[in-house]
């Protein structure tokens, strides 16, 4: 049984750094090497999508002063991408945002609105709406900080291992707000929302995120900068959305996969419990009617304890 539990755990290991190996394989285009090799003749160049997001960007600007153009990205220390990509900075495709959080004083959490903090959320996990704490909130406030569907929310104040921690929002979270050590920003429909979430929670999407991070004690951070300048590969649209699908059918297959290993270590663990079980209850083994009977193993105990007494005051008086 132990070794079937530990080769159970080294499953789930292996589970966890074959998840992340899914992730550098979809960014970097050798997830969909075969179906873009079959489909390039249908594709728009990456390059022509993001002059695409870039005139859509300064169309909607508007109402938001005065429209700068995103920096140029410095791709000298970047990685050759697949015929059809680009790379870009993450700030040629936000089209709202960064935006850092809301600070509240804890005497005004306990009754109002909900809000998100950095423990409700990691990279495959949210806390429900309904657990969320409650903050009592200007309604300036609300309107400036209330969270909508379709943002992304990053860690930007942490440890480096949390740093960079990144979620994307569904409906769900409407109207919640977030709190100051995380900020939030949004892209358009010209890019798939979900292709960027799995880059960004990528071990190498992170590692860009976080790459100019600052240090202090015991934490680090990134600043609304750092998240702009951070290099994105962008495929063709076509490409995102067939990378989102092949990811999703391998994470299908990692779940069910860590289904059946928590499951078998349950059926372990109980089995554990039921062989303890029989062993008290004297089920475990075949009863032997020539033993010694416990009664008189007590018996024999119980008359060799006043002869160690004694013993031992001897040697004590000594």
């Amino acid at each position: 049984m132990d070794k079937g539990e530990e080769a159970l755990r080294e499953v789930q290991r292996q589970l966890s750094t074959y998840r992340q190996s899914v992730l550098k394989a979809a960014v970097t285009g050798q997830l969909t090497a075969d179906w873009r090799a079959q489909n390039a003749h249908r594709q728009e160049h990456g390059r022509d999508l993001l002059e695409r997001i870039l005139q859509t960007r300064r169309e909607t600007w508007e109402g938001r002063g005065k429209y700068k153009e995103p920096a140029a990205l410095d791709t000298t220390d970047l990685s050759e991408l697949p015929e059809g990509w680009i790379w870009t900075s993450l700030g040629a495709l936000i089209s709202a945002g960064p935006q850092n959080g809301l600070y509240l004083p804890q005497s005004k959490y306990g009754s109002g609105t909900p809000i998100l903090r950095i423990d409700d959320y990691q990279v495959d996990w949210l806390r429900p709406m309904s657990e969320l704490r409650l903050v009592a909130a200007e309604p300036d406030d609300c309107q400036k900080y209330g969270l909508h569907h379709g943002d992304f929310v990053v860690n930007r104040v942490n440890s480096v291992s949390h740093l960079g921690k990144t979620t994307l929002l569904p409906s769900e979270y409407e109207g919640a707000l977030f709190e100051s050590n995380m900020m939030r920003f949004s892209v358009g429909n010209l890019i798939s929302k979900e292709y960027l979430r799995l880059y960004l929670t990528s071990d190498l999407g992170r590692k860009k995120l976080i790459q100019n991070c600052k240090h202090a004690v015991n934490q680090a951070s990134i600043n609304q900068g750092d998240v702009e300048a951070t290099p994105v590969p962008l495929p063709p649209y076509l490409e995102q959305e067939e990378i989102v699908q092949r990811v999703s059918e391998e994470s299908s297959r990692e779940i069910a996969s860590l289904k059946t290993c928590q499951t078998e270590l349950a059926r372990s663990a109980a089995l554990r419990q039921s062989i303890l079980k029989d062993a008290f209850a004297g089920r475990l083994v075949p009863q032997n009617p020539d033993d010694e009977s416990a009664s008189e193993l007590l018996a024999r105990i119980q008359s060799d304890c006043p002869a160690k007494s004694k013993r031992s005051r001897r040697t004590q008086a000594a």
